[in-house]
């Protein structure tokens, strides 16, 4: 990741209604859900919530899915990984103990949920 794609997903996460549906959609898993879903959850109006989750879609962190009439939105694992990789790969100048075990973290991800 390069510091635009970088600046471009912190960009859009720095919204509260965007915050919410992202991290809304990492717990749901790779099915995702449906738009109108993720808004009522988070009790944001359908049109507003589908401006928000076109943001993070355009950012590379949340993918969609057509069917139907509906859209699916899902969280992108491999550019949400890449993302804190790109915010801990210098990680405290060279002194990772600092940071703790953030590769646990990364790890924690199981491959039927994380793909």
């Amino acid at each position: 990741m390069d510091d635009d794609n970088a600046v471009a997903a912190l960009a859009a996460l720095a919204h509260i209604d965007r915050l919410s549906a992202f991290r809304l959609l990492v717990k749901t898993g790779s099915n995702g859900l449906a738009s109108g879903e993720i808004a009522d959850r988070l009790a944001i109006p359908a049109t507003r919530m589908s401006f928000h989750l076109t943001a993070l879609e355009r950012s590379g962190l949340v993918r969609s899915r057509r069917a139907g009439r509906h859209i699916f939105y899902a969280a992108n694992y491999g550019a949400m990984r890449e993302l804190l990789a790109f915010l801990t790969e210098d990680c405290c100048g060279g002194r990772p103990e600092i940071c703790g075990d953030l590769s646990a973290l990364l790890g924690a991800c199981s491959k039927e949920v994380c793909q």
